[in-house]
């Protein structure tokens, strides 16, 4: 075979593939995990059922396959992330326009997800979900950490805690935005990126005016230390 042969049947494999994908996550989107049928899935993306199968040992790992490939833009950012040695709080702008983008993209499929984890989902796709969402959650955190250990970030703030406000912001806005739109104080509901911007701001900078007294408590409540200031313990 030669090397051109070769090249034209990788890209055949790999349009093939972007079809399934693409037949998967909208049958999921439309029915629900159980009602989505790999034959119907076949059918949507124009290949045969063994093709399916050829590429996707089972349903479940179609599942997860399209899980990866609904936050794959997110995945891409959190990698350059780690890699470079830019600043942590632009990272985090850049970040959460990345997500709230890819949720948007895949709206349908993101709804599902939602309506999903609020009820009582099958504990296999749980799983799934729990590790492909779990793996850029905590490539998240280490970056916050990294931030923290550089001097960028306040140290006695639970990274985890500062992802969580990240992404959860993301998914507020696309739970409520066609409400909020209405709403004349409202002007940035058809401008996610600057939602995003305006969202990071406030988590970096916070409310309180310059000089104005913050109160007398540390984060936590608690009194627990903050990983960070474990280690430094």
């Amino acid at each position: 075979m030669t090397s051109a042969t070769t090249t034209a049947v990788t890209r055949a494999g790999g349009d093939t593939i972007a079809r399934i994908l693409a037949a998967a996550e909208a049958l999921f989107a439309e029915h629900g995990f159980d009602a989505a049928s790999m034959s119907a899935i076949a059918v949507r993306a124009g290949v045969s059922k063994a093709n399916v199968f050829h590429h996707f040992s089972s349903k479940h790992a179609l599942y997860q396959a399209v899980l990866r490939h609904a936050i794959r833009e997110v995945t891409r950012q959190l990698k350059h992330m780690a890699s470079h040695s830019g600043a942590v709080s632009a990272d985090m702008a850049q970040f959460a326009q990345s997500h709230l983008a890819g949720i948007l993209e895949h709206d349908q499929f993101a709804r599902l997800m939602l309506r999903e984890v609020l009820s009582d989902m099958p504990q296999e796709q749980l799983k799934i979900a729990q590790q492909v969402f779990g793996e850029n959650f905590s490539e998240l955190v280490a970056i916050l950490r990294r931030g923290q250990e550089r001097g960028e970030l306040r140290a006695d703030i639970d990274p985890a805690m500062v992802a969580m406000l990240l992404v959860g912001a993301d998914i507020f806005f696309f739970q409520v935005n066609k409400i909020f739109r209405h709403f004349p104080e409202v002007n940035f509901a058809d401008d996610p990126a600057r939602y995003s911007r305006m969202a990071v701001d406030v988590l970096l900078r916070g409310i309180l005016a310059p000089g104005a007294a913050a109160p007398a408590t540390r984060a936590g409540e608690s009194g627990a230390s903050s990983p960070a200031q474990q280690e430094k313990e």
